[in-house]
């Protein structure tokens, strides 16, 4: 007896870790994944926006870990959500994620399935819950128990294509024909309640029906906003006065070289704003982006809210990220169809049991290695397909070494390939042999170009030697040795 009341006294008084294979599914975390679309990295306000109001996103980061160097590894079309989805749900890296996808797409080896996130932690207990953007080419319900209003790739409004309305605008010195809040134009007005509404409602839907059950939760929750349209209550776009709303440091009337980086102006996301770019255009632009998400904390808000009137908060582990960055406006460019980090690089934050709060990781760490960390939460052994790792110690702060030492990789279909390394990040342009370097320490917004600059040509011609040898990591099969020579670059 005096045995294991010892036992009781290190775990309560003490703090000492249950092993995770020893605990019941009562005692199992769960997992609160909130996924949003186009939320670049620096549109939270506690991460320092101070022009953006997103109270319940700064609660969620002053109370757990952010990570400041979070990417995603790019896409094999326009629509880049659908790679960055397709790895984060298998564990996969780009292009074999691409293989795996296009497998299903073709109803083959649907048993891959059974190594997905959702599928994985179904097989340990989990009640497993799915509600929005889906964007990937397999049923999720042969992914989750239940699945709720799938949202395909993105809102369509009622004119949803280059050349009509919502596109092309808005030009200075003429009547805006589009209106944010005009439930006639659709895309998340459609069905009568703005989708944000629709996965939050979900969402409490879901809490309630887990309080029913004894088994923990894993629910994704994938919103649309604030891709575009971007669409809000109009209260939310009267907290943005145009003549309150700065220029990004780094915009630009036109990027040089949006041709032959796949960005052309008949590029869907591009064709948005005129061309030139215009301050008006882009201040009205970062206007309504800055809405939509004010009204997704919103919902988040009331998602966190119920979660911890259920009681079960103190023991759910919430995750909040997006698939990818947007530009609006930086560079010349509207889109995430790029390798600057305004387009690859999100917010990416963890709170929950054990995880230190208000605090920051700087490593560099894919979005992707979500799926990985939550296996390692609840003692799931990796299977042999996961390429992505879990940052479970780094945000515990157990450890502080990198998880990618050799570099982040970053691919645009063979328009543009990217690596991340030390403090440099080198982007190539294969359809015009360019190069462009850039120190981030010294320049983080990515404004001067340093690969002409010659005390800097060792520096290229390594991260250019690291690159080739990630290519081939990762199954890409862009000979850039064709196009580019070591000694050139």
């Amino acid at each position: 007896m005096i045995r294991y009341y010892n036992i009781f006294l290190c775990a309560v008084l003490i703090g000492c870790n249950i092993p995770l294979e020893k605990q019941t599914k009562e005692e199992l975390p769960n997992i609160l994944f909130l996924f949003a679309d186009d939320f670049t990295y620096d549109a939270i306000n506690a991460l320092g926006n101070d022009i953006i109001q997103t109270p319940n996103l700064d609660r969620l980061v002053q109370n757990g870990t952010h990570f400041s160097q979070a990417f995603n590894m790019g896409g094999w079309n326009g629509a880049v959500c659908m790679a960055s989805r397709a790895m984060i749900i298998t564990g996969k890296s780009i292009w074999r994620a691409k293989t795996l996808t296009d497998q299903w797409k073709n109803k083959n080896n649907l048993e891959a399935k059974d190594f997905s996130w959702g599928k994985l932690l179904e097989q340990k207990g989990y009640q497993t819950y799915m509600s929005g953007k889906w964007h990937i080419s397999i049923d999720p319900k042969n992914i989750f128990q239940t699945v709720r209003n799938v949202r395909p790739g993105m809102p369509r409004d009622f004119f949803n294509k280059p050349g009509k309305k919502g596109y092309d605008r808005p030009k200075t010195g003429e009547i805006d024909i589009w209106s944010p809040t005009d439930s006639l134009n659709g895309g998340f007005w459609e069905g009568g309640k703005h989708w944000s509404e629709v996965i939050k409602d979900d969402a409490l839907d879901f809490i309630r029906q887990s309080n029913e059950k004894k088994a923990p939760f894993f629910m994704y929750m994938a919103f649309n906003a604030p891709h575009d349209p971007r669409q809000s209550p109009q209260s939310f776009l009267d907290l943005y006065p145009l003549e309150n709303i700065p220029l990004p440091k780094n915009w630009l009337t036109e990027y040089p070289f949006k041709d032959d980086i796949g960005n052309p102006k008949t590029l869907r996301d591009e064709a948005l704003a005129p061309f030139p770019r215009t301050p008006f255009a882009i201040k009205t632009h970062i206007k309504e982006y800055y809405a939509i998400i004010s009204h997704l904390d919103e919902q988040i808000g009331k998602i966190i809210q119920a979660l911890e009137d259920s009681g079960k908060a103190d023991n759910t582990y919430i995750f909040f990220t997006g698939d990818h960055g947007l530009s609006v406006g930086k560079h010349g460019l509207l889109g995430k169809q790029s390798m600057f980090d305004h387009s690859v690089r999100v917010p990416l934050t963890l709170a929950g049991p054990g995880i230190p709060k208000n605090n920051t990781v700087h490593h560099e760490v894919y979005l992707q290695d979500i799926m990985a960390t939550t296996l390692e939460m609840v003692n799931i052994e990796a299977p042999a397909s996961l390429e992505f790792k879990s940052f479970l110690s780094l945000a515990k702060g157990l450890e502080n070494q990198p998880l990618y030492p050799e570099g982040i990789y970053g691919a645009y279909i063979n328009h543009q390939r990217m690596i991340r390394k030390n403090q440099f990040k080198l982007i190539v342009y294969p359809k015009t042999k360019k190069t462009l370097l850039f120190d981030l320490e010294q320049d983080p917004l990515e404004m001067n170009d340093l690969s002409e600059e010659d005390e800097y040509q060792e520096t290229a011609k390594e991260l250019f030697e690291d690159l080739l040898i990630l290519q081939k990591k990762m199954k890409d099969t862009l000979d850039l040795k064709k196009i580019y020579s070591i000694d050139s670059v």
